[in-house]
């Protein structure tokens, strides 16, 4: 016998099929502020699921200091560079980039996908993650430019043209490879570097 259970949009589908509470941002900060997640926990809420996202090693945070020490050394006066920061990208996703460039003078809350002119992920264990679902997201919300760093093989997933069917260019650069933005004259950095 099969039940139908109809589906409501406070509502996500676990694997199995059976619906799962979806929760707001809104819900999220409540439970941060009552103490039903702790301040030192690290999560994401991925289109109204709250996702445990993993602690980081040595060579994702090497990578991740060193290109937010060269972002910021070119940064133009009209933008803002985030390390960590939550973007509220919709009222069920929050997404914590490990860096972002943004436009400045924007309240974290107020920022959306097309005012982040760059999103990066620097991947170690969480690269499948970043490079698909994540990914989809970012180009969902309309993130301007988005790199995942495969910290183990020092190769970067550009992605660009961001739209809600996904990323128009995927372009896969080697260790060698410059890195460069447009938004950021003079900054090029070659990973594998690092």
């Amino acid at each position: 016998m099969n039940v139908h259970i109809p589906h409501r949009p406070d509502q996500t589908s676990a694997a199995e099929g059976m619906p799962r509470r979806a929760f707001s941002v809104k819900d999220v900060l409540r439970m941060q502020k009552a103490g039903v997640i702790g301040p030192d926990e690290k999560f994401e809420l991925v289109e109204g699921e709250i996702v445990p996202v993993q602690s980081k090693t040595h060579a994702h945070e090497l990578i991740k200091s060193y290109l937010g020490i060269e972002i910021s050394r070119r940064l133009p006066d009209d933008l803002w560079l985030g390390f960590e920061s939550s973007m509220y990208l919709s009222d069920r996703t929050i997404l914590e980039p490990d860096l972002v460039v943004y436009k400045r003078g924007l309240k974290l809350e107020a920022i959306r996908g097309p005012d982040i002119i760059l999103a990066i992920e620097v991947s170690l264990t969480t690269l499948v993650y970043d490079r698909g679902l994540k990914a989809s997201l970012y180009a969902k919300y309309g993130v301007q430019e988005l790199w995942v760093i495969d910290a183990s093989k020092r190769r970067t997933f550009v992605h660009t043209g961001a739209s809600a069917a996904g990323w128009s260019a995927v372009r896969e650069l080697g260790p060698k490879a410059k890195l460069s933005c447009a938004a950021l004259p003079g900054f090029a950095v070659r990973v594998g570097e690092i």
